[in-house]
């Protein structure tokens, strides 16, 4: 999917780098579009909105999945128009984007990409204006859009952007697709809770009270949603260690496809990776609760770090990551 638009769902596309195999969105209307997250960078943002202009000249509005660096730090090209997040999602960029900042910037540069950490280091951070407490019903271009805080589990700020109408939901990264879930700024005990919810929302279980639980608004015009509430701001963890992608370049025509393992349930984009089906989800929602257990009665005293390690679904590394979180928040 590197360096081409592929349509998952009708007038859905999904846009995948080779830089931490992130996958952004873009979602078309009549009159107006979606763009979901906006890559971590000045440079990398404006080549977003460049390809975001080869597909659409209506004017955008922005969602961001969480405040993590990769996703929300090329926002400063979008200006001028709604960028909505969790209000979480702005506590955090307010509160620990510079450092986040210096810390990728320190990162890339150890890694021996300069290129990229002198990106970083002279991005400016812009914080959304547009803030999400639970859920927020958006009017795009005539398209229906829910944004849903469906509870902490990678960050403490992660929204869901679903397109009812298509089937898709633009999961950030509470769905890993390519590499096991990033803790190091997660809620392990609470992350299998979310995903529950999530898929509840792609079952229709959520969709329609999402959609009738605020007034209608467009965000092209005048909003009345809920902009108000209080958040967590979390530092970002450094996350993805693997900087490369095995996906080759393609061109940068649009495409068509019905997004790998989108079957019966709709189709689930995680934030890295390609689009997935609701059995994925479940999958990764089991071994999700499998670890949140682990977590517990590691906690409680009831099984030691090293058989839980053991007894993980995921790499020692991950797992002992989690298991410092969920002591941390006990």
């Amino acid at each position: 999917m590197e360096g081409r638009w592929v349509e998952v769902a009708d007038r859905v596309l999904v846009r995948r780098y080779a830089e931490l195999d992130l996958s952004v969105g873009l979602v078309m209307g009549d009159g107006g579009c979606l763009v979901v997250d906006t890559r971590g960078d000045e440079r990398q943002g404006a080549e977003l909105l460049a390809e975001v202009r080869r597909i659409t000249r209506d004017p955008w509005t922005v969602a961001i999945t969480h405040s993590h660096f990769d996703h929300s730090f090329g926002t400063r090209s979008f200006l001028g128009r709604p960028v909505w997040a969790h209000e979480g999602c702005r506590a955090d960029l307010v509160e620990n984007g510079g450092r986040a900042r210096d810390e990728w910037a320190r990162y890339y540069r150890d890694l021996g990409r300069p290129d990229i950490a002198d990106d970083i280091a002279k991005t400016e951070i812009v914080p959304p204006d547009h803030l999400v407490t639970d859920r927020t019903r958006l009017v795009v271009g005539g398209r229906p859009i829910v944004l849903a805080h469906l509870g902490r589990g990678h960050s403490g700020n992660d929204l869901v952007v679903h397109v009812p109408d298509a089937g898709v939901v633009f999961a950030g990264d509470l769905v890993e697709n390519g590499a096991p879930p990033a803790y190091e700024d997660a809620y392990p005990l609470e992350w299998p809770a979310t995903i529950t919810r999530l898929l509840d929302l792609l079952d229709g279980g959520l969709g329609e009270a999402a959609l009738s639980g605020h007034g209608p608004g467009d965000a092209t015009g005048p909003w009345n949603g809920d902009t108000t509430g209080s958040g967590h701001g979390d530092t970002a963890g450094l996350r993805h260690g693997d900087t490369s992608s095995s996906s080759p370049g393609h061109g940068d025509t649009a495409g068509s496809s019905s997004g790998s393992g989108s079957g019966s349930g709709g189709t689930v984009v995680p934030g890295h990776g390609d689009p997935v089906g609701r059995a994925f989800v479940v999958a990764q929602h089991a071994e999700i609760s499998a670890l949140a257990r682990l977590c517990e009665q590691v906690t409680a005293g009831l099984l030691s770090p090293s058989d839980a390690v053991r007894l993980s679904p995921y790499p020692e590394e991950t797992t002992g990551i989690a298991l410092g979180r969920a002591a941390g928040h006990l």
